[in-house]
């Protein structure tokens, strides 16, 4: 999952930030298998928990780094709606994770990437931004091909196909209140949040459920912990050397990326439908990023 987060500087090397968006991609999705592989052993709550403590201890190393250290980075005048990020962003990956376990990294990833149409059609509503036809034609197209990835009317639809879409809306609200939080706070501050409400709400529910891991299993979870900093701190360079605008339509990639480790690792299959649907709401999801640049 690639968190939608703005945080450019003025174009400076574009095609760097895109190498490093793709490189992010396959990061990510290298940690979504690892993700799979734990939880499919251990509770997801537990997994989460301690992938989190990672994740809490490297944004608090960064803020102590940066100017004005952790008090500048966590002050904040709507600490309720960055708290509610952190646990929106938290209960996202547990119910991926879960997801990873039901369906598979293909079907997952195919119904979670239509999270940024989710955005563009709750953003007039919710941030009073102004979505046009063009892009309203968009999130339709790309809704219809999340039906036809899950099939209603065939009586194959699982249960379970529903639980990525719900990891899809509520990143997109996760998404949705980022931009509003940004428009008082600087991105170094929403970090802090996320990180840190994050750590603490997921300890407050992992240690209910906490079970010894085999020391093999250790080395995984390490691997798992690393591979989100390192995905994180690209995310940030790509951010910082280009154009949010330019990078985040080449975390798609992240899809074809997660598809084919499911594949190979997990003897997943691409059912025709999953990558018909799933290439509509790719288009789709490009194209509404395209219109938006447009637009602003």
């Amino acid at each position: 999952m690639i968190p939608n987060v703005e945080t450019s500087v003025a174009g400076q090397d574009n095609r760097l930030g895109i190498l490093l968006m793709i490189a992010t991609t396959l990061v990510f999705s290298i940690q979504d298998v690892l993700t799979r592989h734990l939880a499919e052993s251990y509770s997801p709550l537990m997994v989460v928990m301690i992938r989190y403590w990672a994740f809490g201890l490297f944004v608090i190393v960064l803020a102590a780094r940066a100017p004005g250290g952790l008090r500048a980075a966590a002050r904040t005048s709507q600490p309720v709606i960055q708290i509610l990020r952190g646990l929106l962003l938290a209960a996202e990956i547990v119910i991926m994770a879960l997801a990873f376990i039901h369906l598979g990294l293909v079907e997952t990833h195919a119904v979670f990437t239509a999270y940024p149409l989710i955005v563009a059609a709750l953003s007039g509503p919710v941030l009073g931004e102004k979505v046009g036809w063009r892009r309203w034609s968009a999130i339709a197209a790309g809704f219809f091909g999340i039906l036809i990835i899950l099939q209603p009317g065939r009586g194959a639809l699982q249960p379970a196909a529903v639980i990525p879409l719900a990891a899809a809306a509520i990143f997109a609200t996760y998404a949705l209140l980022t931009r509003y939080a940004s428009r008082k706070d600087s991105a170094r501050t929403c970090f802090f949040w996320t990180g840190v409400s994050g750590a603490v709400a997921m300890t407050g529910v992992g240690l209910w459920v906490w079970e010894p891991m085999a020391p093999n299993d250790w080395i995984w979870m390490a691997a798992l912990s690393l591979a989100g900093l390192l995905g994180h701190w690209l995310l940030i360079r790509s951010y910082a050397v280009a154009e949010a605008s330019v990078v985040q339509p080449f975390a798609y990639m992240q899809l074809p990326f997660a598809a084919f480790l499911g594949i190979i690792i997990f003897n997943e299959s691409l059912r025709p439908n999953v990558a018909t649907g799933a290439a509509i709401i790719v288009a789709a999801g490009v194209f509404t990023l395209w219109r938006e640049r447009q637009t602003r």
